[in-house]
């Protein structure tokens, strides 16, 4: 019976920490670029969108679909950035809780 206290005061304490995080990866920004940085973009950690910057040597009509696909590029870069800082974090929040091997959280 101690175990299960020992064990619910952890989980309280992890769920605590859990919303402290998914704050604080409101307000982290991750960067990604594309093109040798000719198209840079900053979004959150949480995957919103807050920036993009554009060479502008790039403005051409004719390079429309390049700089399309260095927009994708740049934010595939930051997505995985996201995803790296989640991770790090998470596992700052679970240190210590017996979790399942392969077990992600948040659910």
């Amino acid at each position: 019976m101690k175990d299960i206290m020992g064990l619910m005061k952890q989980a309280q304490a992890m769920q605590s920490r859990m919303k402290d995080v998914q704050a604080e990866l409101e307000t982290t920004l991750v960067s990604g670029q594309a093109g040798a940085g000719a198209v840079k973009l900053m979004m959150s950690a949480k995957g919103a969108l807050k920036s993009i910057a554009i060479d502008p040597s790039l403005l051409r009509a004719e390079d429309k679909e390049m700089i399309e696909d260095l927009i994708l590029s740049a934010h595939e870069q930051a997505r995985a950035e996201a995803e790296r800082v989640m991770e790090e974090k998470m596992k700052a929040v679970t240190s210590g809780m017996p979790l399942p091997p392969g077990m992600k959280l948040p659910f």
